[in-house]
């Protein structure tokens, strides 16, 4: 099969991982929910060689993925695992969560089934790092976002960038309090969650 690719990622990999350094310094195995390409694991796993970076997809994007992580050859990416959000998810546990572009492609529901799932993956102490664009207010932080969101629900209904506020409190029920909201290019953002108590 043809390697996958995602210019969206090879253009934001370093912005992210500019913060994730500090975000996940004190982190030894991180969960990356909807590894997509591949593409984000294999660049941010050898700058964070301190811990264990667990990519994970649904079970089509996984050979995908580990195209990329074979060509990558550090001991520190081990093989992606299937994971569907709204299914059972494995047992394991985590002291950092990283997903890029992924709730606005999600149904609502199934937002809620991931940040419901990270609730039971993640430790006390834990971070939890979510990239994408965002509304704040009901409302674009830019003209291009109003497009974009635009152009998502014109696809399909139950996709469109969600609100800051409606994470954050699906977040906070899970024992997440927003510590960092980070500007990244093109009006997105990185949100940074810190789980303080089981919830």
């Amino acid at each position: 099969m043809t390697k996958p690719f995602s210019q969206a990622c090879e253009n934001n990999r370093a912005p992210i991982l500019s913060v994730l350094k500090a975000a996940f310094a004190d982190t030894r195995r991180v969960l990356e929910i909807g590894s997509g390409t591949g593409q984000h694991g294999v660049h941010f796993a050898p700058q964070l060689d301190q811990l264990i970076w667990q990519m994970s997809d649904r079970a089509e994007n996984l050979p995908g993925i580990e195209q990329w992580r074979r060509e990558c050859g550090v001991s520190n990416l081990p093989p992606a695992i299937e994971l569907d959000v709204t299914r059972a998810w494995p047992a394991m546990a985590v002291d950092g969560v990283f997903s890029a572009n992924t709730a606005h492609i999600m149904a609502w529901p199934v937002v809620e089934a991931m940040m419901a799932g990270i609730g039971q993956v993640l430790r006390p102490g834990g971070c939890f790092c979510l990239y994408g664009p965002f509304h704040y207010g009901g409302q674009p932080t830019s003209a291009s976002n109003a497009r974009f969101d635009a152009y998502l629900r014109s696809e399909a209904p139950q996709m469109g960038i969600r609100d800051i506020e409606a994470v954050t409190a699906l977040a906070r029920a899970q024992g997440m309090t927003l510590e960092a909201d980070h500007p990244m290019p093109a009006n997105n953002r990185l949100l940074q969650w810190r789980r303080l108590s089981l919830s």
